[in-house]
Order: structure tokens, then sequence, then C-alpha cells
């Protein structure tokens, strides 16, 4: 499809009555499966989510109530309903309506979808069925069902739920308008590198002003050179120049850009508060598995172990130091206070016997750059309509 699309499904039908919630709660139970009621919150579930389908659902279902399947210890599906504070523009439209739930994110793992008792009888319908009659419980008339962007899954929506299309958004929309960036980077670049290849390809709709490095051999430099992107490096003289007139010059720098939105990929220095206040729109890669939860120190990992954040500058040696079983990567919108901004999107990575620094992040790399991808694709969603 080259649209994606919002679905309305109307709660009032009889197959949502008082009842369909109790019935679709048994038809799990019937099929082998234990089922949890799990409310806002962090753990084990949402990292699931994270390792399962791809990495950009978990906030989702953070914000929201789920109906979770399980196969013994084993998570095998789930359906989020009413989350809330989202801000992806294809919400701002019935999403907004008072007497409208918002359904999803919602997902079976592979291993389970061949499970089938009848055609129209899988533990996805019973989830499906079952957050739909939630959001009837929670006293909603109407359910969206938004950004379904494959035909397969909106004739499926409409012969479990009686959905209907309601919107419809053009995909290229979100890639038309070029949002003006500026990058800053402190070594080899290869997030950076990822993200010129994404603008040469069409799929990340940036407008790369500048690459701003603090260190005069960084790779990055050469990266953007080759690309013909502008490059300055802005290389901090201690003995020369205070840290306030650094910061000063770092902001004049950038600030004649006017970027809409800049990336810290790799970016080594602190920015200075005044900085981050002025640019409020910055995203960070941080090769970690974040919480979603900002202020929390801690994170659960699919397997249920919990470990430090990892946030700072040696996460993934201090990971291996801790002797974890788990890295991973996030990105994250910049606050005021180092690596705990508003998570975008995030994926957990295993640790394999004898993994070093070196072999982690060799496979940590392309997580990183999907991860980017990802995070910069969630921040136009929210932004663009």
């Amino acid at each position: 499809m080259d649209e994606m699309v919002n679905l309305l499904v109307d709660l009032q039908a009889p197959q949502f009555d008082e009842d369909a919630l109790a019935r679709a709660l048994r038809g799990i139970e019937a099929a082998g499966f234990s089922v949890d009621r799990v409310a806002p919150g962090s753990g084990a579930y949402h990292a699931w989510i994270d390792d399962v389908f791809g990495g950009t659902w978990s906030s989702e279902a953070f914000a929201g109530k789920s109906i979770v399947a399980k196969k013994g210890d084993r998570f095998a599906g789930f359906s989020t309903y009413d989350p809330r504070g989202l801000r992806f523009s294809w919400l701002r439209g019935l999403g907004a309506q008072e007497d409208v739930g918002i359904f999803g994110p919602f997902g079976v793992a592979p291993e389970f979808r061949a499970l089938r008792q009848a055609q129209d009888d899988t533990l996805g319908s019973h989830l499906l069925v079952a957050a739909l009659a939630a959001l009837r419980e929670a006293g909603y008339k109407r359910a969206l069902i938004p950004a379904v962007g494959h035909e397969k899954l909106v004739e499926y929506y409409v012969r479990h739920s009686g959905a209907q299309i309601a919107e419809r958004f053009e995909k290229a929309q979100w890639r038309r308008r070029k949002h003006r960036t500026v990058v800053l980077a402190s070594g080899n670049g290869t997030n950076f590198q990822s993200v010129i290849d994404g603008v040469a390809a069409g799929t990340l709709p940036l407008d790369l002003a500048l690459l701003v490095s603090n260190k005069s051999g960084a790779y990055a430099l050469e990266r953007a050179r080759s690309a013909n992107i502008p490059a300055v490096a802005l290389q901090w003289d201690r003995k020369a120049q205070s840290r306030e007139d650094y910061d000063r010059s770092l902001f004049e720098l950038v600030h004649r850009e006017q970027p809409e939105l800049l990336l810290l990929l790799g970016w080594m220095h602190v920015l200075a508060p005044e900085f981050v206040a002025r640019f409020p729109q910055m995203i960070n890669i941080h090769p970690a598995f974040l919480p979603l939860d900002q202020d929390l120190d801690e994170v659960t990992f699919p397997d249920g172990t919990v470990t430090p954040a990892f946030r700072g500058a040696r996460a993934v040696r201090d990971a291996l130091e801790f002797g974890s079983h788990w890295v991973g990567a996030s990105s994250h919108l910049v606050t005021m206070e180092a690596d705990r901004g508003p998570l975008l999107v995030r994926k957990p990575l295993a640790l394999q016997p004898g993994d070093t620094v070196e072999s982690i992040m060799e496979r940590l790399h392309p997580l990183e750059h999907r991860m980017l991808a990802g995070g910069i694709m969630r921040w136009v969603y929210e932004r663009q309509r």
C-alpha cells in the first residue's frame, strides 16, 4: 500500500457487549495460554516487545494497558489499549475525539502465529477482541486502529472486528518535506554515515546542513566532505579558551544554520544547559538498552534480568564489567540530564560467550543504525501531518 489508513470500530456492536471481554479471555486460556492484564509500567514484557517486534512499539505499550498471553514462562502475544500521551500525527483527527479509544500496538510472536483452533479463532483474534472489549468497558463508543499500512492487516481487522476505513494518509507525505538538520559527532561517524545513506536513499527526510566535530581528526569530518555536506571542526583549546567561550562559539555556529533538528552521533562534549534549552529538538543514539521510564537507574531485559541502565560514555564496557548478558541501542530525545531523555525506539542485543567490546560493537553498530533511523522517523511522525 502507498498509504496508511486509520480504521474505526463500532464498540457498540453486539460482539463487544459486556460479556465480550470475559469470552475473549476464556478463548485465550482455552487455546492453552495464560493471560495477564498489564497496567502501564516497565519490565520484561516491554523488553520482549522490543526484542521481537523491532524496537518501535514498547513505548506505546508502556503508555497504555495491555492484555498479554503467555505459554508457560514465554510471552506469546499482546494487545495494548487506551495509551495516553502519544503524539503521532495520525492521532490528531478521530483519535482526539473523546468517545474514541485507541487500540494498539498489537502482535503475536512468530512461533505462535500458526497455533490455530480454526480459521477465525486464533490467539491474535482473541487478543484483538479482548482489547476492543476493554475499551468499551472503559466507556468508549468507538475504537481507532491507527496507521495500518498493509492490505492483509486491513482485511484482518475488518474480518475480526468489523472495522472500516475512516482516514487515509499518503505515506510519501512524511518524506516530502526535508527537515533542516545539524549533526554533532566526535569520532568515526558510522552512525552519521548511516544517516547520509538514508538521506541519499530517500528514506530519511532530512536536509543535512552541517556537521560539527569537536575533534579535528574525527573521520566524521571526512564523511561529510565526501557527501558534500559542510563540515566544521570546532575543538576546545582548554589553555586558550574558557568553557563558556567555547560553548558560546558552538551555539553561534549551530544557531546560524537555524536547524529544526540536531543529531548527537557519538558527540563526546557535554552540552551546556543553555544550549539544550535553545535547541530542544535533539536526538541522541546511545549504545545501551535504556529504561522507558527515564527516572529509573535500572533496566529489565526480555528474560527478566535487571541491570544498571549503563548511561554514560562507557556503556558497553560497563555492561561487560558488570557481567550483563545483554546490551542494546536506544535513540532518545536530549534533555538536561545525560542519556535520560524520552525514549523514541530501543532494542536489546544478547551477548555471546567470549564477547569483547570490539565484537559487541561490530554487531551493535548495525542495530544503532536501525534505532537511529527509527528514532528520526518517529520524530517526523510526531511533528508532521
